[in-house]
């Protein structure tokens, strides 16, 4: 059994409870790579913001556990390195299936877990969320769940159409599980293709423009559960700037679109404490390769293209710091 706090982490109980009353949110950064650890502390110390750093079941298999597990324990100290005396760094599993995974997790050094039973019927939903929370909660790691599903496909995770969360049934599922944040379904989607180019429609230049999010639906769990951490997944914006280099050398992402900014930023400064940003991370790294790569063919040393491709990530996780999640200034 290794101790999260050993390891210099901390859980989500109190990040969420400042970010809630100061009308922010905290990124939720995937990572498979040491550069885009690398990047996520970089950033994070030089806006002095908290951070999750998540790992998916499909990051674990890629890295190894143990692996992933030092990796967050060399963001603490390389983060302390930078200047940071106190960072605030949380290792949580994304999208756990299962409580043998969410229990294997708490017992290697993860300081929260989400359990993700919103593919199940509502009752075995709980049983299951329940089950994991009573886990976790002895050692003081914090739990997400899921209630509603998110459409689309990331790593392991894959749902053909989303359903929106039912307001009327946060209050009951929040009580019974004892979950310490809901995650909920009110329009984003997982992948870089979050809305088929039918559900969009296109601007002046033709672009497309997806659907705006669900802010009612929204609105009303807030009111049922006032004050309770929410969180988004799927919540990548697809740059299109990102998308358009990729393409230009030598990529195929055709209407590759996501979540507009601005929605994340008003969706930020209501109960939403966390926020989850993968599909930008792997396009910006992408991007930055492909370009890298093409405009000097006989590079072969990957440490030639994985540092633009670690400064391209930074400046990406930066801006949404500052500019989408106003998590900024926030550290202590």
């Amino acid at each position: 059994m290794v101790n999260y706090k050993d390891l210099g982490l901390v859980n989500t109980r109190e990040m969420f409870k400042k970010a809630v009353a100061g009308g922010y949110a905290i990124p939720a950064f995937n990572f498979n790579t040491m550069e885009q650890m690398q990047a996520i502390v970089m950033a994070a110390v030089e806006t002095k913001s908290p951070v999750i750093m998540q790992v998916s079941k499909g990051a674990r298999k890629y890295a190894n556990p143990t692996i992933l597990r030092y990796m967050a324990q060399g963001a603490v100290e390389y983060a302390k390195e930078l200047g940071c005396e106190k960072p605030e760094i949380v290792l949580h599993l994304d999208h756990g299936d299962s409580f043998e995974t969410c229990k294997d997790c708490i017992d290697c050094g993860f300081s929260s877990v989400m359990i993700d039973g919103s593919h199940l019927p509502y009752e075995e939903n709980i049983a299951l969320t329940k089950k994991v929370v009573e886990y976790a909660h002895q050692f003081d790691v914090t739990v997400e769940a899921e209630l509603g599903v998110l459409a689309g496909v990331e790593d392991e995770v894959s749902a053909a159409e989303s359903h929106y969360t039912k307001p009327e049934e946060v209050i009951d599922f929040a009580t019974r599980t004892g979950c310490d944040s809901l995650a909920i379904s009110i329009g984003t989607s997982h992948g870089a293709y979050k809305f088929t180019p039918a559900q969009c429609t296109r601007n002046e230049k033709g672009i497309l423009v997806p659907p705006p999010l669900a802010f009612d639906v929204l609105h009303e769990i807030e009111a049922k559960l006032p004050g309770f951490p929410i969180v988004l997944h799927g919540s990548s914006s697809v740059p299109q700037d990102e998308v358009a280099t990729i393409n230009e050398f030598g990529g195929k992402l055709p209407d590759a679109i996501g979540i507009p900014e601005e929605q994340l930023r008003e969706a930020s400064k209501s109960a939403v404490c966390k926020i989850n940003i993968d599909s930008d991370s792997r396009l910006a790294m992408t991007a930055a390769i492909r370009k890298h790569l093409a405009e000097n063919p006989s590079h072969f040393d990957p440490r030639q293209y994985l540092t633009p491709a670690r400064d391209n990530m930074k400046k990406m996780y930066i801006h949404k710091i500052v500019d989408v999640l106003g998590s900024n200034g926030h550290l202590g």
